[in-house]
C-alpha cells in the first residue's frame, strides 16, 4: 500500500514532478557527456601514445636510461625479440638503435632522435608506417631512405626527394653522419614527436655508428588490458641484463594526466549529483509542507512514524529513479551516436596536438560510470528525503491536523 501511495503521490502534481524530472535529465546529459569528453580525450592520447611513440613496453640497457650511451647496447637482442615474439598476447616486437643527433637542411637544423628500425618489424609494433602522408616507406630498394614529419619538412624546407644530412656520435664518441633522401613525410596527432623523431634503416645507421648491436626493444600486445599479467613472463625472459618498462613508466606525465582526469571525472560527478540532491530536497520539502495535514490524517488512522518515513522516502526515491534513469539512458544513447559518428575538435584541433590528441575525438562513457551515477543518485535521493521527514515527524498530530493550506 506504500509503495502504490508514494508513487501517486509523486504525479499528485505531475508539472512540479515533471519539471524536477526534466532538469536532473537534462543534467545528468551535459555532466555525462563532459564525461565521455573526456574519456575520449584521454583515450585518445593513450592510443596514439602507445600505437606511435612507446608501444606497450620497452627494453634498454640500464646505462642507456642513464644517458643514452650508444656503447649501452642490449645484449643479444635479436635472440631475446624472437624469443619474446613467441610469448603468448604479443603482437609485434621490433629492434632498434637509436641515437641523438642534428637533422640539417639548406634552410635550418634541429636536434632529433634517430630511429633505425627493421621497418617489416616496426609495422607491427608503431603505427608511424600507417601515419605516412606523402612518399612512401622506407624501402630497400633506395640509398639511405629517411623518414621524416611533414612538421619537420615545413620548417626544414624539405618535400619528399630532398636530401637530408643527419649528423650524431658514433661508437667511439666521433662526431659523424651522411646525406639522406627523403623517401616519405609522416603525420602523427603528436606535435611534439613528429618534431623531434625521424626514422632510418637500422642497416643504414648501424654502417654510421659502427655499432652492430641494438639498444632498445619495443614489444606491442595484442591486448592492452593484458599487460600486467604480460609483463612478467617478458621480464623472466630478459633476466639481469636489461631493464623493462611499461608506457606508463617511459611517459610518467602521461600517466599522471590520465590519473588526474579520471579522478576530475569522479569529482564532477559528485559536485552534480550532490546538486541534483539539493534539489529533490526543495521538491520534497514543497511536497511535505503542501501536504502537512495529510500526514496528521495518516498518523490519526494509525499510521506510524516510521511508515509515515517510509513513504517519504519512497517518493523521493521514485523522483530520483526516474529522473536518473531517464537521464541515463538519455546520456548513453547521445554519447553512443556522437561517439559513432566522431566529434571535429576544429580551431582546438591543432593546440590538443601537444597532447597527442586525434582532430575527431570519440566520446566514450564507461558502464562503471552509469552504474556508480545511478547509485548515487539512488543514495543521494534517500538522503533527500530525511530532511523533509524528520521536519513532519517532529510535529504533533493534532498541530498537522490544525494546519491550513
Amino acid at each position: 500500500m506504500i509503495v502504490r501511495l508514494a508513487w501517486r503521490n509523486v504525479w499528485r502534481n505531475p508539472l512540479r514532478s515533471g519539471i524536477m524530472i526534466a532538469s536532473m535529465v537534462f543534467g545528468l546529459l551535459g555532466c555525462l557527456f563532459m564525461v565521455g569528453f573526456v574519456e575520449g580525450f584521454t583515450a585518445s592520447m593513450l592510443e596514439n601514445a602507445i600505437r606511435d611513440q612507446t608501444a606497450h613496453l620497452q627494453i634498454h640497457h640500464p646505462d642507456f636510461l642513464l644517458n643514452e650511451d650508444l656503447a649501452a647496447w642490449i645484449p643479444d637482442a635479436e635472440e631475446l625479440a624472437e624469443k619474446i615474439r613467441r610469448t603468448d598476447g604479443v603482437q609485434g616486437v621490433a629492434v632498434r638503435q637509436v641515437v641523438d643527433g642534428m637533422m640539417a637542411s639548406a634552410a635550418s637544423s634541429r636536434g632529433v632522435r634517430i630511429n633505425g628500425v627493421d621497418a617489416e618489424h616496426e609495422a607491427l609494433v608503431t603505427g608511424v608506417a600507417d601515419r605516412i602522408v606523402e612518399g612512401g616507406g622506407l624501402t630497400d630498394d633506395a640509398r639511405r631512405p629517411i623518414l621524416i614529419s611533414r612538421r619537420s619538412a615545413r620548417r626544414l624546407n624539405l618535400r619528399v626527394g630532398s636530401k637530408l644530412v643527419a649528423t650524431f656520435s658514433d661508437l667511439h664518441g666521433e662526431v659523424t653522419g651522411a646525406a639522406f633522401r627523403i623517401s616519405g613525410l609522416f603525420e602523427t596527432p603528436a606535435s611534439g614527436f613528429d618534431e623531434t623523431n625521424l626514422f632510418v634503416r637500422r642497416n643504414d645507421l648501424a654502417d654510421l655508428t659502427q655499432l652492430t648491436q641494438a639498444n632498445e626493444i619495443v614489444i606491442r600486445l595484442r591486448d592492452g588490458s593484458q599487460l600486467d599479467a604480460i609483463s612478467p613472463r617478458v621480464r623472466e625472459l630478459i633476466g639481469g641484463g636489461a631493464v623493462l618498462r611499461d608506457w606508463g613508466e617511459i611517459q610518467p606525465v602521461l600517466k599522471a594526466m590520465l590519473g588526474s582526469m579520471a579522478t576530475s571525472n569522479r569529482i564532477l560527478i559528485s559536485i552534480f549529483v550532490l546538486a541534483l540532491g539539493f534539489g529533490i530536497v526543495n521538491a520534497m520539502l514543497m511536497s511535505v509542507f503542501e501536504r502537512t495535514r495529510e500526514f496528521g490524517v495518516l498518523r490519526a488512522v494509525g499510521m506510524t512514524r516510521p511508515r509515515v518515513l517510509a513513504l517519504i522516502v519512497l517518493e523521493s526515491t521514485f523522483l530520483g529513479g526516474i529522473g536518473g534513469g531517464l537521464g541515463v539512458l538519455v546520456s548513453a544513447a547521445a554519447v553512443a551516436v556522437v561517439g559513432r559518428l566522431g566529434l571535429p575538435l576544429g580551431a582546438m584541433a591543432e593546440g590538443l596536438g601537444s597532447f597527442g590528441a586525434d582532430a575527431v575525438l570519440y566520446p566514450s562513457v564507461p558502464a562503471a560510470t552509469y552504474a556508480m551515477v545511478l547509485a548515487l543518485v539512488g543514495v543521494i535521493s534517500v538522503f533527500a528525503a530525511l530532511y523533509p521527514a524528520r521536519h513532519t515527524l517532529k510535529k504533533r498530530t493534532s498541530e498537522m491536523l490544525a494546519e491550513r493550506h
